[in-house]
């Protein structure tokens, strides 16, 4: 039979149709869109996709991939300026918040806003001297009526603690010890 040196109409129509909508419809699906028999589209989808069937269909999807690629591909530049244009726009809406997030956005992406996280772990002997100096006093401070022996009593109104469940109200520690065994 031999490789056809050509694309036939629904070849091409169903590489534009399976790159255009990849990820939204099935080969299958972009099959039947370019004019092939429901009944027969999915074999025709997998065999139009395969390289020793279909070179030439195979290295137009390629190319057409390629091709959407390169045209919303996101650079610097671009990326800036539809940026700019978005803020643009919202200021000509009246939108002042969305136009502030395209434009910190835009500060984000020239690199004008460093975000950065610190986090610090250590014992107390990273500390230096004076840190710990600082920290010694602060504890001190904080828990000084407990170390001078103010007022660490538990008032109580009640002498007998109430239970934690209300049905545990009744068990005697002798009927604890028995439901123990």
């Amino acid at each position: 039979m031999g490789v056809p040196k050509r694309l036939t109409e629904k070849q091409m129509r169903f590489a534009q149709e399976l790159v255009v909508n990849e990820g939204r419809k099935t080969p299958t699906e972009c099959a039947v869109e370019a004019g092939y028999e429901k009944d027969s589209a999915a074999v025709r989808a997998s065999e139009l996709r395969n390289p020793k069937t279909y070179p030439l269909v195979v290295k137009y999807i390629g190319e057409l991939r390629d091709e959407y690629q390169k045209k919303y591909e996101v650079t610097y530049e671009r990326h800036i300026s539809e940026l700019a244009k978005i803020r643009d726009q919202a200021l000509k809406k009246g939108a002042f918040s969305a136009a502030n997030n395209a434009e910190v956005s835009r500060g984000k992406a020239a690199g004008l806003y460093v975000e950065q996280k610190i986090i610090r772990t250590g014992k107390l002997d990273d500390l230096s001297a004076d840190e710990l100096e600082a920290k010694m006093k602060t504890i001190i401070d904080q828990y000084s009526p407990i170390i001078k022996g103010e007022s660490t009593e538990i008032k109580r109104e009640d002498k007998e603690p109430k239970p934690i469940l209300p049905e545990l109200k009744n068990i005697t520690p002798a009927r604890k010890k028995s439901e123990k065994s």
